[in-house]
């Protein structure tokens, strides 16, 4: 077993290893290229009884784990949302693990709790997210969309639910666009509300963005048939395209009828330390809740999620159990922010994003962003410039949704989906990058995100190649 003097040298190794890692990067296939089970076949099914060397353990981790690897920090990984890292937030990651603190509360690791304050009113600066605003860092958008609807629920009831049970308390009802991330729906139900109350508002058909006006009717038909309406999510960049939902207008028709105002910005959120997509989140004032994940544009190492609330009481008193075994003497003086959310356990999250935020400085994080969006606009421009290359929704930030057209199948849309979907598919295999898609409209679209740490133009047009030529040897054979 390790000591510390073995424990340095392997450690060493491992720093050596992880720097080659990210100098090679580009030589693994980024997409785990390996069937199913195939990976478990090759482990063992009893665990060891003795002792196995670091040295044994390090070699299967090569032959064996690597094999299994889809590298989301490969700069031609072009799927879903990145979960980017960076140099100065895996130095932090290695303190933290190193140093393994429970942060649960103030005492627990003070530095952690105060750290986390101040990175969390450094984030609301950035943002340009008003003042009464107060931040806290979650594990994910989806943990924090929870928190939004149980705080809302209990709100809403006058903190009755959590004492009492649902007795007296029905027809609920939560309001979101057809676009909105899967995660709200699982919060309904995690909540106690049901699936059937969540109620999806269409989209405008270019935009795919929420029409307020058939959200007001909704809310209002809900009014008249005996409904609550307890909460709206509003989707600032819809997982598949990015869609914006009209904050201003959605606010004025939550504020008019008093329900809890959340918004999702999970992914476009990072956007926001540039003023000039400050237009977002106009309206922002009448929210109650806002979430953004450094750990997908900000390159901070997942997990760490920013969840913004304007009434912290209300978060408070949802979430706070005190058994003897947590009081301080300085509760009440302090954050202890295991009553800012569901679990009781922490992680000394705050370091990360406080190396990721000093290493890069504002103007660095806003110029990576920048790069991302003016490389994807110029793959916008050989899309729409290619003949047989469409878009399927408004580009928007660093996300682009096309198909492949060719002529003799433009008004084909079954043979069309078949077709992009099987070039996804060689794409993928070929092992030079990794795409997803979603469907816009019934379309199958292939969707390109150019959000990785380190991706450069170079990257960005050796993909679009492989993605023109492949699709052209579809058709000749």
């Amino acid at each position: 077993m390790l000591n510390n003097s073995s424990f340095r040298q392997y450690a060493h190794q491992l720093a050596d290893w992880i720097a080659d890692y990210y100098e090679h990067i580009e030589q693994y296939p980024v997409k785990a290229q390996v069937n199913p089970k195939a990976i478990l076949e090759q482990l063992p099914e009893q665990p060891p009884l003795e002792s196995e060397t670091m040295a044994q353990i390090l070699q299967d981790f090569e032959q064996v784990i690597l094999q299994g690897i889809t590298h989301w920090q490969s700069p031609n990984f072009f799927a879903y949302f990145p979960a980017n890292a960076s140099y100065p937030s895996l130095l932090a990651e290695m303190l933290m693990s190193a140093i393994g603190a429970q942060c649960m509360i103030w005492d627990t690791s003070p530095v952690a709790a105060e750290l986390e304050e101040c990175v969390m009113e450094w984030l609301r600066q950035m943002l340009g997210l008003p003042k009464q605003f107060t931040g806290v860092i979650q594990d994910t958008a989806s943990t924090a969309t929870l928190c939004a609807l149980l705080t809302a629920r209990e709100q809403h009831t006058n903190f009755a639910i959590n004492q009492s049970g649902f007795e007296g308390y029905t027809n609920f009802r939560v309001y979101c666009s057809t676009q909105t991330h899967s995660s709200i729906e699982k919060a309904v139900k995690i909540a106690g509300i049901g699936k059937e109350n969540l109620v999806k508002i269409p989209v405008h058909p270019r935009q795919l963005s929420l029409e307020p006006h058939l959200l007001k009717a909704a809310i209002e038909s809900d009014i008249q048939n005996g409904k609550h309406p307890l909460c709206v999510m509003v989707a600032m960049g819809t997982t598949s395209t990015l869609a914006i939902d009209p904050l201003e207008a959605i606010a004025n028709i939550c504020q008019e009828h008093n329900i809890w105002l959340h918004i999702d910005a999970a992914y476009a959120g990072s956007a926001l330390i540039l003023p000039e997509y400050r237009w977002m989140i106009r309206g922002i004032e009448q929210a109650d809740s806002f979430v953004f994940n450094p750990h997908k544009w900000l390159f901070t190492n997942f997990d760490c999620s920013a969840y913004f609330v304007k009434n912290t009481e209300a978060l408070l008193q949802t979430f706070s159990i005190l058994p003897e075994y947590l009081k301080t003497a300085t509760r009440g003086q302090v954050n202890d922010y295991r009553d800012w959310g569901i679990p009781l356990g922490r992680r000394f999250r705050a370091l990360k994003l406080w190396f990721v935020i000093r290493n890069f400085g504002v103007k660095g994080l806003q110029e990576k962003i920048r790069t991302h969006i003016q490389l994807t606009k110029k793959l916008v421009q050989q899309i729409e410039a290619h003949p047989e290359f469409e878009l399927l929704s408004p580009p928007f930030l660093n996300l682009a949704c096309f198909h492949f057209v060719p002529k003799q199948f433009k008004h084909n849309i079954p043979k069309l989906n078949e077709l992009n979907e099987q070039l996804l598919r060689q794409l993928n295999a070929s092992g030079q990058l990794y795409l997803t898609h979603t469907k816009v409209n019934g379309q199958y679209a292939l969707r390109m995100v150019i959000g990785q740490t380190n991706v450069e133009e170079k990257h960005v047009q050796k993909a679009w190649q492989l993605i023109s030529s492949l699709a052209a040897q579809l058709i000749t054979n």
